[in-house]
């Protein structure tokens, strides 16, 4: 799974052994949550794929998926998970981080 972010986001996520990934309100008509996607950053158009702005995809983080999450409804669903609640990465489940060259 990825989760893309600014450079805010990526340093206050990255500054913690266990990752937390805060759920917020997001634009529109979607859930509070912490989003993720199974969407790599070499995708063509990613950013226009997720329905977010290009300087959030500046930095990654990925991680592996246990099944928890839940996947938004419609025709992203294939896309993009969520949490309800903040979600936490323990370090054996984390991947790489990093600027993603976008």
């Amino acid at each position: 799974m990825f989760h893309y972010t600014d450079k805010d986001g990526y340093n206050a996520i990255v500054s913690q052994p266990t990752w937390l990934f805060l759920a917020t309100q997001p634009p529109g008509n979607h859930p509070i949550g912490a989003y993720f996607t199974e969407l790599p950053p070499e995708i063509r158009q990613l950013a226009k794929r997720l329905r977010i702005p290009r300087r959030k995809l500046q930095w990654v983080f990925e991680f592996m998926d246990v099944g928890d999450l839940i996947r938004i409804r419609g025709g992203r669903g294939d896309d993009v998970a969520y949490s309800p609640k903040d979600y936490p990465v323990d370090p054996s489940r984390q991947l790489h981080h990093g600027e993603t060259g976008l």
